[in-house]
C-alpha cells in the first residue's frame, strides 16, 4: 500500500446534510492519498444519491457488508455517537483501519473496548479531534514550544455556543446524557482537547458541570421532555508546571460569542479567537512579546496552510487529519489522535464529571 491510494468506505455521508457532507467528503475528494470507494447510510436510496453526487462506485445500506468488502482499506465513521460502537467493532473485526468522529464512544467503557479491539487487530486508528489540524493552533503550539511566551503562567479558554434550551424532535435524543452527545462531551471535548494539544495536559482540576434547562419544549412538536445533558462546564486546574488553567465551555440560549483562547507567559502572550469554534479553520491568532506594546496579528506560515486557492471551511482541519492518517497507514509517523488519545480524553471528561459531582479536586 506504500504507493497505492488508500481505499475508503464512509458510513454516514448523507448528500443532503451533516458533518460527513460538510467536512469528510470535500476533504477526501481533495486528498491525493485516498480513493473514496464506498458510502453506507441507513437507506439505499440515500447511499445511492450520495454515491451518484460524488462519483463513488459503491453504495451500501448494510454496515457489515461494506466493512467486509475487499474494496475497502479504511472505514470512516461519521454518524451519531450512540452508533459508533456498532460500526467500529465490525470494522476492526474485518481488520480495517478506522477514522471515527469524536466522541469515540457513548462512554469510557465503549471507548476502551474499541481501543483494545484496535490494538488486537493491528489497525491504525484516528479520532476526528480536528482542532489538531487547524493552521493557527498548530502555529500557536509550535511558537509556544519554541519559547515565544516563555514559561507558561496562565491559560484561559472561554467557548460560547448556541442551542441551550432549544431542541426539536431530531435532536431530542441528545437531551439524554447517557447517549454521550452533549456540550460536555462534544463542545467541551473538542475545545479542551485543543487546549491540551497546544499547551499540554492538565495535572489537576476542579469542576462545575450543570444543566440550566432540566426540561425543554421541542420546537416542532411542542412536547416537553426531561434533559440531563449539561450546558455549563467550568474547569479550574493547573498544568504540570503549576500554571493556572481556567476553562469555561457553555451552550447559551441566545447570542453565542465563539471562542477566546489565551496563553500568557513570562515572555509574551498568544491569543486565538473564533466566532465558530476551535475545531474549524477560521481562527485569528494574535501575539506579543516582552517589549512590544500590544497584541498584533500573527501571520500564519505557509507550512501550516492548505494549498493556495483552497476554499476555507471545516474540511481544512479534517483534511490535515486525513494527511496524517495516510502517513501512519503507510508506515510513517504515529497518529497523534488515535483511539488511545480518545480514551485519555474520555477519562478527562469523566474526571471533570467526578470533580463536579463530588466537589473533590482530581489529580490526573
Amino acid at each position: 500500500m506504500v504507493n497505492e491510494r488508500i481505499r475508503v468506505g464512509i458510513v454516514g455521508a448523507n448528500v443532503n446534510y451533516g458533518w460527513g457532507r460538510e467536512a469528510h467528503l470535500p476533504a477526501l475528494e481533495a486528498a491525493t492519498d485516498f480513493d473514496l470507494r464506498a458510502v453506507c447510510t441507513t437507506r439505499m436510496e440515500t447511499a445511492q444519491a450520495t454515491a451518484s453526487a460524488h462519483g463513488i462506485p459503491l453504495a451500501f445500506d448494510n454496515v457489515e457488508a461494506m466493512v467486509n468488502s475487499p474494496e475497502i482499506d479504511l472505514v470512516v465513521v461519521a454518524v451519531r455517537v450512540p452508533q459508533h460502537y456498532g460500526i467500529v467493532m465490525p470494522a476492526l473485526r474485518a481488520k480495517k483501519h478506522v477514522f471515527c468522529e469524536w466522541p469515540l464512544g457513548a462512554n469510557l467503557r465503549e471507548a476502551e473496548e474499541m481501543r483494545d479491539a484496535a490494538h488486537a487487530a493491528g489497525a491504525v486508528t484516528q479520532v476526528d479531534l480536528q482542532s489538531r489540524g487547524g493552521p493557527q493552533l498548530n502555529q500557536m503550539r509550535d511558537l509556544i514550544a519554541n519559547g515565544y511566551v516563555g514559561r507558561i503562567t496562565s491559560v484561559t479558554m472561554h467557548a460560547s455556543g448556541g442551542g441551550a434550551g432549544i431542541r426539536n424532535e431530531g435532536s431530542a435524543w441528545m437531551a439524554d446524557a447517557a447517549n454521550g452527545a452533549n456540550t460536555l462531551t462534544i463542545s467541551a471535548g473538542h475545545n479542551i482537547d485543543a487546549v491540551r494539544y497546544v499547551v499540554g495536559d492538565l495535572a489537576a482540576l476542579s469542576a462545575v458541570v450543570n444543566t440550566q434547562f432540566p426540561e425543554v419544549a421541542l420546537s416542532d412538536s411542542g412536547r416537553t421532555i426531561p434533559q440531563s445533558s449539561p450546558e455549563q462546564i467550568l474547569v479550574a486546574g493547573t498544568l504540570a508546571n503549576g500554571a493556572a488553567v481556567s476553562l469555561h465551555v457553555e451552550a447559551v440560549p441566545m447570542f453565542p460569542t465563539g471562542v477566546v483562547f489565551e496563553v500568557h507567559g513570562t515572555e509574551g502572550a498568544l491569543v486565538a479567537t473564533s466566532e465558530l469554534g476551535m475545531n474549524r479553520a477560521n481562527m485569528t491568532l494574535r501575539g506579543a512579546r516582552r517589549g512590544e506594546s500590544a497584541l498584533e496579528p500573527v501571520a500564519i506560515d505557509e507550512q501550516y496552510l492548505p494549498p493556495a486557492g483552497t476554499a476555507w471551511g471545516p474540511h481544512i482541519n479534517v483534511g490535515t487529519m486525513y494527511g496524517r492518517l495516510a502517513d501512519a497507514i503507510r508506515g510513517g509517523a504515529p497518529v497523534d489522535s488515535s483511539f488511545d488519545t480518545a480514551v485519555d480524553l474520555h477519562r478527562l471528561i469523566d474526571a471533570i464529571e467526578r470533580a463536579s459531582a463530588t466537589g473533590q479536586r482530581q489529580q490526573l
